[in-house]
């Protein structure tokens, strides 16, 4: 019996660490949600899916753009705002809006922040 209630303890440890391990982490410093934010957009940009879908429909467009990404508390994008480009083709700079919009980050910030990236990137 005492081995049972011991299995069953140890078990439960691991399933509760699991879900610890699980959670986002939460970001505080300006400086390193920048950081994670321009990484974690180089990896989209770089992705296989997003590469098949620019290349399917929009494989002669090249240049560079520079946005503004805002990110929510619970790592969401809140906003995309053209800054400035060379790239004049509106569906593609739509079709990179409503892609960076979907995308949810790997991170969570404190309650009521908000943050806004300049990011720039080329094609």
């Amino acid at each position: 019996m005492k081995i049972i209630k011991a299995l069953l303890v140890f078990t439960l440890l691991m399933l509760s660490t699991q879900n610890v391990l699980a959670q986002k982490p939460v970001l505080t410093d300006e400086e390193v949600v920048t950081e994670t934010v321009t990484k974690e957009i180089d990896e989209v940009f770089q992705s296989e899916d997003f590469q098949k879908k620019k290349n399917k429909k929009y494989a002669e467009v090249k240049g560079t753009m520079v946005v503004d990404i805002g990110v929510v508390q619970n790592g969401k994008v809140s906003s995309f705002f053209k800054v400035d480009s060379d790239i004049k083709n509106i569906d593609f700079i739509n079709f990179m809006s409503g892609y960076i919009l979907d995308h949810k980050f790997k991170f969570k910030l404190q309650k009521q922040q908000r943050y806004k990236i300049r990011y720039t990137v080329t094609f």
